[in-house]
This record gives C-alpha cells, sequence and structure tokens, in this order.
C-alpha cells in the first residue's frame, strides 16, 4: 500500500467481446435451476443430483467446496476438497475428490480458496442517529464472508435483543456478541448518551460498578467494555479502584473485559487493573518497556487500524500494532466499524493493515479468523475448518492473499446450516443466491468508540 488511504485492487477485468452473447442460453438455463433451489439453500441443503459418478458410503446430502483449502490457525493452504453433510458439519476434508457421492452439489474449482470465514472484533452496529427501534446495520456483512461480530457499545435494550448467545443466528444475520453499554466516569466519554437507555454506564465508585456489573451480567451480555480515555480533552476517566472494581466483578461473573484506551497512561491503568484486552491499538506511541510489560501479561489487542488512517492517526498506532506483534502480543483483527472511514463487510485495507504491521497475508487472515473468533464474548465459532465440527466458511474466487480485495466478492458463504451463493459463482450443480441490500456508517470518531 502506497499511501495512508490506499485500497487493494479490484480483481477482474472487462469480459471479452463477444462472449455474452455466447453465453445466453446456457445462462438462462442456469438461472431457471438457480430459482428453483433459492428456497432449499437459505433453510437447509437438500440433496441435488449429479451425473458424476461417486463411491459408496459416502454423504448422499450436503456440499463440497472445491479448491485450495486453509483450514485456518498455523496450517498451509493446499489443494483439496470440505464436504459437508446435511447438517452442516464437516464429513470429509482432504484432497480425494473420489469421495464425492453423486448427489452432491459441488462448489468451486482449481482457481477457488475455501478459508474460514472472517470474524470481526469490533464493530458499532447501532448509529446514535439511527430510530429507536432500528435494527442493526448488518447488510454487507455476511454476504461477504463475515460469519461473526462483536459489538463493542450499544443501549441495553437493543444489545440483548441483537445477541445470539446459544440460539442460531437469523438468516442473512452473523453471529453477534454484546457488550451492552460501556462503563465509564460521570462526564466520561460516551456519557453524553447516558443513562438506562444510552451508550454509557457511568458508575462513581467501586461499589456502584460491582453493581453495574452483576445486573448487566444478569440481563446477558457477552463482554464488558470499559472506556478510559476518548471524546476530547477534559473529559473524565474512571478511577483506578473504579476500573479494577469492574474487572473483578466482570471475571467473578465469567465475563471477560475489553478497555478503550489509546493513550500511555490508560493503558498502564488497564494493565494494572488486569484487563484482557485493548478495543483498539493505542494511538500515542509506547515505549519498549510498556510493549515488553503487554508481552508479558495476557492482554491482547483488537487492531481498527484503518480508521484511525482514515482520521489521520493511523502512523503512530501502525507503529505499535508492529511492535505488539514482534513481542509476541496477539493483535486481532477488528474494524471499528461505524467509525470513521469504515464500511460494512469484510475490509481488505484492514487485512493489508495486519500484514504490513508484522503478520503477512496469511497471518492476517489467522487473526481474522481464530483469533478474532476466540476474542473474549464471542461464541458458535472457532476460526477453523475441523473435521467433525459445525462449519463456517467461505468460497472465494482467487486468492486472498494475492488479492485482498477479492473478500468483496465471494462465490459462496456457508454458516449456520445456511448456504448463500453468489450470482456470479460457478456451481458444478444447482445453486441458490441470497443478495442482502447495502447500509452506510455516519463517520464517527474512532478515539470515542
Amino acid at each position: 500500500m502506497t499511501g495512508d488511504d490506499a485500497e487493494p485492487s479490484e480483481p477482474g477485468g472487462p469480459r471479452p467481446r463477444g462472449v455474452g452473447s455466447a453465453l445466453t442460453g446456457r445462462a438462462a438455463a442456469l438461472t431457471g435451476r438457480v430459482t428453483q433451489l433459492t428456497h432449499r439453500a437459505r433453510t437447509g441443503l437438500d440433496v441435488i443430483r449429479s451425473h458424476r459418478p461417486g463411491r459408496a458410503g459416502a454423504p448422499s446430502r450436503g456440499v463440497a467446496f472445491v479448491g485450495t483449502v486453509w483450514t485456518g490457525g498455523d496450517s498451509e493452504p493446499a489443494p483439496g476438497v470440505v464436504v459437508l453433510d446435511g447438517s452442516g458439519h464437516v464429513s470429509h476434508l482432504g484432497d480425494d475428490r473420489s469421495v464425492l457421492p453423486a448427489d452432491l452439489l459441488v462448489l468451486g474449482g482449481p482457481n477457488h480458496w475455501i478459508v474460514p470465514g472472517i470474524v470481526d472484533a469490533h464493530v458499532h452496529l447501532f448509529s446514535k442517529s439511527a430510530a429507536p427501534d432500528a435494527e442493526p446495520e448488518l447488510a454487507g456483512q455476511l454476504h461477504t464472508g463475515v460469519v461473526g461480530v462483536r459489538d463493542l457499545g450499544a443501549p441495553s435494550r437493543l444489545a440483548i435483543r441483537w445477541r445470539t448467545g446459544h440460539r442460531p443466528p437469523p438468516p442473512g444475520s452473523p453471529f453477534i456478541a454484546v457488550s451492552g453499554p460501556i462503563f465509564t466516569a460521570i462526564d466520561g466519554c460516551p456519557s453524553r448518551s447516558g443513562g438506562p437507555d444510552g451508550f454509557a454506564e457511568p458508575v462513581t465508585s467501586p461499589t456502584h460498578a460491582r453493581w453495574a456489573v452483576q445486573r448487566l451480567a444478569a440481563e446477558g451480555i457477552d463482554v464488558v467494555k470499559i472506556a478510559l480515555d476518548g471524546g476530547g480533552a477534559g473529559w473524565a476517566a474512571p478511577a483506578p479502584a473504579v476500573v479494577r472494581a469492574i474487572v473483578d466483578a466482570a471475571h467473578a461473573a465469567g465475563l471477560p473485559t475489553v478497555a478503550h484506551a489509546l493513550t500511555v497512561t490508560m493503558v498502564e491503568r488497564a494493565l494494572a487493573a488486569r484487563v484482557d484486552e485493548l478495543a483498539h491499538t493505542p494511538t500515542e506511541r509506547l515505549s519498549p518497556a510498556l510493549i515488553d510489560r503487554i508481552a508479558a501479561s495476557s492482554l491482547s489487542v483488537t487492531s481498527t487500524l484503518q480508521t484511525f488512517f482514515s482520521a489521520g492517526t493511523g502512523r503512530a498506532a501502525a507503529a505499535n500494532a508492529a511492535d505488539l506483534i514482534a513481542a509476541g502480543v496477539q493483535v486481532r483483527y477488528g474494524t471499528g466499524l461505524g467509525n470513521s472511514g469504515t464500511r460494512p463487510g469484510v475490509d481488505p485495507r484492514e487485512l493489508d493493515r495486519l500484514a504490513d504491521a508484522g503478520l503477512g497475508r496469511l497471518g492476517a487472515l489467522r487473526a481474522a479468523t481464530e483469533w478474532s473468533a476466540t476474542a473474549g464474548g464471542m461464541r458458535r465459532r472457532t476460526g477453523r475448518i475441523i473435521l467433525g465440527e459445525a462449519a463456517a466458511l467461505v468460497l472465494l474466487p482467487a486468492s486472498p492473499l494475492v488479492e485482498p480485495g477479492i473478500w468483496r466478492t465471494p462465490s459462496a458463504v456457508f454458516a449456520d446450516q445456511r448456504l448463500t451463493v453468489a450470482p456470479n459463482a460457478q456451481p458444478q450443480q444447482g445453486a441458490s443466491t441470497t443478495r442482502p441490500g447495502s447500509a452506510a456508517h455516519a463517520p464517527a470518531d474512532p478515539e470515542s468508540r
């Protein structure tokens, strides 16, 4: 990337002349088949017959994905096939296509990649300007390969309604974990929306903090978020004793903690209170000694680098991310969706920022899959493709290591026993199409959320 806001190039190019007319009849036939299968693919896979030979005893219901397979974690990509049974579990994982039964839908091909779905560990699904009963802005998430998100700041009554918990997500939605309102001081960020229906949970003392954590835990939140800075000069921050009380009460309730801490002083306060994670990469340069203290602790970091570049503070954040990664700190993928310069779906720019910080492109994918899927409060996602386990995977038409922008146009997404196939995919047998709408996010200051 050559500039602060440089974007990955789009794959593909113009269609050769004459191709459209040659494919007209074939496309019409495929369109009819797609229409017939749309309902099936949305509600659960059914048997789709093919005329290819198959081996007896192999699964007769489900779907297969063929191409270069990256199962996640520290594995290496390799040509192969992933077979899912009718319940959406991985029934075969390997390089032998002869195991494919004759009645199976097969998607992919030599140029395709099969990878775990992306999890965005830091989003804001609700805009303060939205209607009180508005639904979360999820358009552009699942159909670009985002299979899980973690909302880090919303009014409690909305967050609990959106929360997936132990239920399957609704059709078209990723898994959603929530923090509910953000713990802060009186007159602290974001206290302008304070109160029972606001984005903030102001607390005044350790006793008050413990009571508030217990109340929100009883309501069902997945993670506790604490605002230690942001909002501008002169804004109050919770005192060290209050922060420690929040963390201790959260841990006692079995909940992880995430802190918004961008400055050296507040990162040190988070460390002293034994916070589990930083919600952003700090934007004030961290000293080598502080980097070493973070590395020696269990503190992890969610990246949100691109939104800082969009706001003009990205260089210091990127330098901190590089130092943290070099020291062995886990820096996971998160976009800060809803803040300045963000957009729904997988953000190839964030992936490239992580790659440039020292992870490389394959390491950035691991940060966006396994590491984000195991972030505090997330469940039902592993960020891996594992034999015998439920699948949450994406079929891409080309290598995401060559061009991360390919995430804007995945061929198919499978999660929670549901298959979504893009209109431009090339199935070997029938497929379905789900076309979510689009959503825009009003710019917000990433230093305040």
